[in-house]
């Protein structure tokens, strides 16, 4: 093996440089944001009278909230939906393999890095105060929560597929049409199914968070049950909301398996 293929591990010097530059950075950021440990042990009393007033859980509960989760899970499934048609076109003018104009493909990403930085919480307050308090907000904010979700990773999967039956098409003289049909959408909707269904996930999560603007849902009741300091039903909203992600998470992370 000659010399120049001798992988070389990173000298001392720089991880120790690595090292102190990121305390540096840890400390600095500590300072700046208030944030010190004799603060954060000071509030674990108040932390455990919290959790005392939350346990036991309030299992009468369940009735009143069965309702709004099953609103939420709804918010979710259309958000995705709606956010998944619309990022695919979008995600094609993105993908720099397919769309050939640079302008056009830039302005797209350019698009979709500016939604994609308005936070869901932001988009459904927004929402909330055009459309007023109800679903209608949660699920304009997860439609457009999702699709710069999707639209980013699968314009980004476009541009990683095999360019073979690309070439093959174009010297078949497809037109566009049957060149995205036949040669773009096969190599990329498996992934695709599987963007859509992590962003389920994702938007399940949010709608749950979405009410405490307004915005439908389980997490109407969640700002309810807070601003009455009604904890116990607090937590009985919080168990119920973790055993339904886990069951989505579980049932969503088997289908994508099959699917890759």
């Amino acid at each position: 093996m000659s010399e120049t293929s001798i992988i070389k591990p990173p000298s001392r010097l720089k991880s120790l440089l690595n090292f102190i530059l990121f305390f540096i950075l840890l400390i600095a950021s500590a300072y700046k944001t208030e944030a010190n440990f004799p603060k954060l042990f000071s509030g674990f009393p108040e932390m455990g009278k919290l959790l005392s007033q939350m346990i036991p859980p309030d299992w009468s509960y369940f009735s009143n909230i069965w309702t709004p989760m099953l609103e939420t899970i709804r918010m979710a499934i259309l958000g995705s939906t709606f956010g998944a048609i619309l990022a695919v076109p979008v995600a094609l003018f993105a993908a720099s393999n397919v769309t050939k104009s640079a302008v056009l493909y830039y302005c797209t990403r350019f698009i979709l890095n500016l939604i994609r930085t308005v936070p869901d919480l932001l988009f459904a307050a927004v929402f909330v105060a055009i459309f007023g308090i109800g679903p209608i907000a949660g699920i304009l904010a997860l439609t457009f929560f999702s699709f710069g979700l999707v639209a980013k990773l699968t314009y980004e999967s476009i541009e990683a597929i095999d360019p073979g039956p690309l070439e093959a098409m174009t010297a078949a003289g497809a037109n566009k049409l049957q060149w995205i049909h036949f040669a773009v959408v096969p190599q990329v909707l498996p992934q695709f199914m599987s963007y859509v269904l992590y962003t389920f996930e994702i938007n399940v999560r949010a709608a749950a968070v979405l009410g405490l603007v307004g915005a439908g849902g389980i997490g109407l009741y969640l700002d309810r049950t807070l601003n009455w300091l009604r904890y116990d039903q607090t937590s009985t909203i919080i168990i119920f909301t973790l055993i339904l992600v886990l069951l989505i998470d579980f049932i969503s992370a088997s289908i994508r398996e099959k699917l890759l």
